[in-house]
């Protein structure tokens, strides 16, 4: 269905000021939305625009702090998922939340098994899947485990257990994150089977061209509101990169540096930088290369699942490539193990501070000293406690760390200053190259700010930076030159002055540049070669 004005025509699932605040954080700050029957309704938005928690909210996940949910005109209280449910609202969530030992049979009656004389009615459940299953095209064995399965086909099964409950309203938070192109184009074909047979459906996801396939029409989210919708036929993949981006705080970045003049001024004589070519992980990377020089902050673009992780996990030891080369500034290759990456002066600044970069429990001295005891002088069957404390000080002091001193515990320090504390414990190391994953997430404005600082601090003393962030304004900002990821693949390079949000944030989603001819990069050569 085309869905054009609401007036004529009452929606079938409405939100009126919603609201919701975790803490100080306002993550939907009065969001209004109509969707029509029987339509396609994408929303879309950067991370953190609000999206996710929408569609709890419609979904029964989370309850709103102010705000309405109506369906089909009638105001809905739900509380609950199963009350979502009850009311004809079904959600698939990105991550699929099946039994991967049970059988695909079993996973589609999870909580709600018909039952006979007091036992499970299997023949029943086989009545109620088949015509399912059939619908949309999933020609599996009932009884097989769903651990057997591929992606694609888990999604169905997860897909068909909604529609065993026949919903009114269908909400896919990024169903094909993980799905190949041909498996996308099969969920698009039944996405439209059930459109036409008049289920609405609510579609999230941040591949703008694949939206621009499926939608009747767009909304878009930032800052946890609403800021456009239009019919897909009145906007274009620009104007949504437009109203996505908004306005950048330029102010927070240091200026960029020439990184050529930097890195001579610094390292005149020094060894070359990064060198990466044909790097290729099976599934995951396809013939990844580039060059990193010293004294510049590339940074790292991509959706989640285009190989940016993986690379980074490559870099450091964590991830072992299937073919190509690397050769760092050392003339070793790729390290085998994070341990041998530290010996190296290789750093990595992980995603998830609190589980992967921290001993929450234990002091800033026991943390900064982490890597220099573990890696460095491991042989040693003593602790140098005199010079833990020193490097416990000259990091406090060198990163502004507000604490009490060397035996404050880490937990209890603000997010920005237990980031700066992994930050420490890799300086200590003497590290020539700083891999940073996302490292000002969940750090307060202030905090990103020194934190910028010292990342161009890093590279203007002539080291290696490579530096993701799902933050786009923060990747713009900040770095020299950007490498554009997409379903595996380097697709685009921008370099200095033609780095802007418009330009990333479309390559990002379609794995082009917003001048280019075609709507995405040529298809690779064999099924083998698509990446997730």
């Amino acid at each position: 269905m085309q869905a054009g004005a609401l007036t004529a025509v009452t929606p079938a699932i409405a939100v009126a000021g919603l609201r919701k605040a975790y803490g100080g954080i306002q993550a939907l700050a009065g969001v209004d939305l109509a969707v029509a029957p029987g339509s396609v309704h994408a929303v879309v938005g950067e991370n953190g625009a609000g999206k996710s928690t929408l569609m709890k909210i419609l979904a029964g996940a989370i309850r709103p702090d102010a705000g309405e949910v109506r369906i089909a005109g009638e105001l809905a209280e739900m509380a609950s998922p199963a009350d979502a449910r009850a009311r004809g609202v079904g959600i698939v969530y990105q991550e699929l939340s099946l039994f991967p030992d049970r059988s695909l049979l079993a996973n589609l009656f999870p909580d709600r098994q018909p039952t006979r004389l007091g036992f499970v009615d299997v023949p029943a459940m086989r009545r109620r899947a088949t015509p399912v299953l059939e619908r949309i095209g999933l020609d599996a064995d009932p009884d097989v485990s769903v651990g057997a399965l591929g992606i694609g086909e888990r999604q169905l099964v997860e897909l068909s257990r909604l529609l065993i409950e026949r919903p009114s309203v269908l909400i896919l938070d990024e169903p094909n994150s993980a799905l190949n192109e041909r498996e996308t184009g099969r969920l698009f074909a039944i996405l439209r089977e059930l459109s036409a047979a008049g289920i609405t459906i609510i579609y999230v996801s941040h591949r703008l061209e694949e939206v621009f396939q499926i939608a009747d029409r767009i909304t878009v989210m930032r800052n946890g509101a609403v800021v456009s919708t239009e019919d897909r036929s009145s906007t274009s993949i620009g104007k949504v990169v437009e109203a996505m981006v908004g306005t950048s705080p330029r102010e927070l970045f240091p200026p960029r540096r020439d990184p050529v003049e930097s890195a001579t001024r610094v390292l005149d004589g020094a060894p070359s930088g990064l060198v990466v070519r044909g790097l290729t992980v099976a599934d995951e990377l396809v013939d990844i290369s580039f060059e990193a020089r010293r004294g510049e902050i590339v940074g790292l673009a991509g959706l989640e699942g285009a190989g940016v992780a993986t690379l980074l996990g490559v870099l450091f030891g964590t991830r072992r490539a299937d073919a190509g080369e690397v050769r760092f500034p050392d003339g070793e290759g790729a390290p085998h193990s994070p341990t041998a990456a530290a010996r190296r002066g290789i750093s990595l600044v992980p995603a998830d501070r609190r589980h992967q970069g921290l001993m929450l429990d234990d002091t800033i001295e026991t943390n900064i000293s982490q890597v220099t005891v573990g890696a460095l002088h491991a042989r040693r069957p003593w602790l140098d406690r005199a010079a833990m404390w020193a490097a416990a000080r000259r990091q406090i002091a060198g990163l502004r760390i507000r604490a009490d001193g060397p035996a404050a515990v880490v937990g209890r320090l603000s997010g920005g200053n237990q980031q700066k504390v992994v930050i420490g414990k890799w300086l200590e190391v003497g590290p020539s190259v700083f891999l940073l994953d996302d490292p000002t997430r969940g750090v307060d404005v202030g905090a990103k700010r020194e934190i910028y600082r010292l990342i161009r601090e890093f590279a203007d003393g002539g080291r290696i930076v490579l530096f993701r962030s799902t933050e786009l304004p923060e990747i713009v900002g900040l770095s020299d030159r950007i490498l554009v990821l997409y379903r595996g693949r380097l697709a685009v390079e921008f370099e200095g002055g033609e780095i802007d949000d418009h330009g990333l944030l479309t390559a990002i989603n379609t794995g082009h540049r917003p001048d280019a001819g075609q709507a995405h990069p040529a298809p690779p050569s064999s099924p083998e070669e698509v990446i997730p």
